[in-house]
C-alpha cells in the first residue's frame, strides 16, 4: 500500500513538473508570436514610410532635418547596448546574479541614453517647425521612429522589473526564461533600428 502511495506521489510530482515545462514552452510560443506581430508592425510602418517619404507638402526633408552625428550616436549606444545584453545572458548561464543584474542595469542605462537621444533630436525638429501634422512625410517619420523608441522604452520598464525579481528570487528556470526573452526582444529592436538608420537616416540624407 504503502508502495502504491509512493508511486502515485511520484507520479503526481513528474506529472507537475512537466505540466511545468508545457507552461513555459506555451509561455515561449506566446512571446514569439509578439515577436512575429511586431515584425508586421514595423514591416508596415516601414512600406508606408517608403510611399509618404517624399510627400513633404512644401515642407522640410529628411535632408534638411536629420543631423547624422547624433544618430550615429544613438546607433553606436543602442548597438553596444545588445552587446552588454548579451553579457548579461552569459552571466545568467553561469549562474552569477550579481554579474547578470550589473550587466542589466547598464544595458539599461544605454537604453535611457538612446531614449534621451531621440526625444531630444525630435524636440528639435518640433522647435524647428517640422510637426507630426506638417507632411505626410513628417507623420510617418514620427510614427515609425516614435513606434521604435515607444518599443525601447517598454523594454527598459520590463528590464527594470527583471531585475528586481532577479534579486528577489535569483536565478530560476521562469527568471530564465524571462531574461532570454528581453534579451531576444532587445536583440530585434536593434535589427529593427538598423533598418530605421539605413532606410529613414541615410537615405533621407542622400
Amino acid at each position: 500500500m504503502a508502495h502504491v502511495a509512493t508511486s502515485q506521489s511520484s507520479h503526481d510530482h513528474g506529472h507537475g513538473h512537466d505540466g511545468h515545462h508545457d507552461l513555459e514552452a506555451l509561455r515561449m510560443m506566446g512571446f514569439w508570436i509578439f515577436i512575429i506581430t511586431d515584425c508586421i508592425i514595423f514591416g508596415t510602418l516601414f512600406a508606408t514610410y517608403a510611399v509618404l517619404v517624399n510627400n513633404t507638402a512644401g515642407g522640410p526633408s529628411g535632408a534638411d532635418l536629420f543631423e547624422m552625428p547624433g544618430v550615429i550616436a544613438e546607433t553606436f549606444i543602442l548597438l553596444t547596448s545588445s552587446f552588454t545584453s548579451g553579457l548579461a545572458v552569459l552571466s545568467m548561464n553561469r549562474g552569477d546574479k550579481k554579474g547578470l543584474i550589473g550587466w542589466l542595469i547598464v544595458t539599461a542605462l544605454l537604453g535611457a541614453s538612446f531614449i534621451t537621444l531621440e526625444v531630444t533630436e525630435f524636440l528639435k525638429m518640433i522647435d524647428e517647425g517640422a510637426k507630426i501634422s506638417t507632411s505626410a512625410f513628417l507623420s510617418a517619420f514620427y510614427t515609425l521612429v516614435g513606434t521604435h523608441g515607444l518599443h525601447v522604452s517598454i523594454g527598459l520598464i520590463w528590464m527594470v522589473a527583471l531585475m528586481l525579481q532577479v534579486a528577489k528570487r535569483g536565478i530560476t528556470p521562469v527568471t530564465k526564461r524571462k531574461i532570454s526573452n528581453i534579451s531576444l526582444y532587445w536583440h530585434f529592436l536593434d535589427v529593427v533600428w538598423i533598418f530605421v538608420f539605413t532606410i529613414v537616416y541615410m537615405m533621407g540624407v542622400r
